[in-house]
């Protein structure tokens, strides 16, 4: 039987590129892990078949097992993480959302411009130094206008009236905790929280979907803050940390102004009982800013309310009671999907191919669907 002379040290590359060991990518390719270890050494070769197999298991392109060293990958827009105290680091699902990412921007970049579509003015509207209040203001005006703060009552619906504002706005929105339509590829919340793309003339946000629905409020406001300031990056917003996680000036400052937006400093101090613990406050005051009891609690922290040892105690209570709830765990496809994609960006591609402007293939490698479903997705948004 033929054998692919694949590179053995590409291999080991794209498995560590992947963060998969031996007996996750044994188990893909339905080998033995001693099989692969033999091929990591140099002592077999894998068949075709196999070794297509293991590049689709590693998100590879097939060709890249047969380069005599990695390729170039330079990062697609600033990373501004930071993870453990060190900068964090492109995993292979970041890298795919990425490249799905820039695809689409540039299709819908082209269809705005093609529509007679102006920059937006408010992108990059204020310098980093400008104060926080300041921009929060500007955002909550652009946003939310006189109308003030949705009144929803639930996190999942206040998020998304803050999300369907956005967009109303002219921000590009997506929420997503998965690489394109692939639920076999979660995406992680120990890598990124967040992500921001500050074009003037398609500013775009996208939130991880795998997140709790009470912190995605928290990572949204971050990420709008990133377009008022033209500062375009990759986020991990980390509430249970001094300053937010964040190393970066940037990262600091869009905490700054997330925090304002969601929860304004003289309106929380007027609503702070001085006489009340933390824990006799935070569902009253979660009510009333329609944010997590964690970010209230960060508030007043932030704020001088309580002190580090109170906030460490009550977050980690916290983390353990939500962390494994609300999340993004797929339900209709129909209704997902345009949360997924933005949905004004649905809405265009969905148009565009039942104009015939576009061809039904190509406006599902945009969407990310079979040709087939485009029909129906037209029908549910005219329903």
């Amino acid at each position: 039987m033929a054998r692919a002379l694949i590179n053995n040290g590409m291999l080991e590359w794209a498995m560590a590129r992947a963060d998969m060991p031996v007996d996750a990518l044994a188990g893909r390719v339905h080998v033995e892990p001693s099989q692969i270890e033999r091929w990591l050494t140099g002592d077999d070769r894998p068949t075709f078949a196999q070794a297509r197999k293991a590049a689709t298991a590693l998100a590879v392109p097939f060709g890249y097992l047969y380069l005599q060293r990695p390729p170039t990958e330079d990062e697609p827009i600033p990373d501004l993480r930071t993870i453990g105290g060190e900068r964090g680091r492109w995993d292979v699902n970041l890298r795919s959302l990425m490249t799905d990412i820039l695809f689409k921007h540039e299709w819908y970049r082209d269809y705005r411009r093609q529509g007679g579509g102006e920059p937006l003015a408010f992108v990059g509207r204020f310098p980093l130094n400008a104060a926080a209040e300041d921009v929060a203001a500007d955002m909550h005006s652009v946003i939310l206008g006189e109308a003030g703060r949705p009144r929803a009552g639930a996190f999942e619906d206040y998020l998304q009236r803050l999300m369907l504002a956005a967009e109303d706005a002219g921000i590009w929105v997506m929420r997503t905790g998965i690489v394109g339509n692939n639920t076999h590829r979660p995406l992680s919340v120990s890598s990124f929280r967040g992500l921001a793309i500050a074009d003037p003339l398609v500013p775009l946000v996208m939130i991880n979907g795998q997140d709790s629905k009470a912190a995605q409020i928290f990572t949204l406001a971050h990420e709008l803050a990133h377009i008022w300031l033209g500062e375009s990056g990759v986020s991990n917003v980390q509430l249970g940390e001094d300053n937010y996680g964040a190393h970066r000036r940037v990262e600091q400052h869009c905490n700054k102004i997330a925090a304002e937006f969601l929860t304004p400093r003289e309106e929380f101090a007027r609503c702070w009982r001085d006489g009340l613990g933390l824990r006799d406050q935070v569902d009253t005051l979660s009510r009333r800013f329609k944010v997590s009891r964690v970010v209230i609690a960060r508030r007043a922290f932030d704020l001088g309310f309580v002190g580090r040892d109170e906030y460490g105690d009550f977050y980690a209570a916290e983390e353990k009671r939500w962390r494994d709830l609300n999340r993004d765990s797929g339900g209709d496809f129909f209704n997902t999907l345009p949360v997924r994609n933005g949905r004004h960006f649905t809405k265009s591609v969905i148009s565009e191919a039942m104009r015939g402007t576009l061809l039904l293939r190509q406006a599902s490698s945009l969407l990310g669907i079979q040709p087939g479903k485009i029909r129906k997705m037209h029908e549910r948004f005219a329903s």
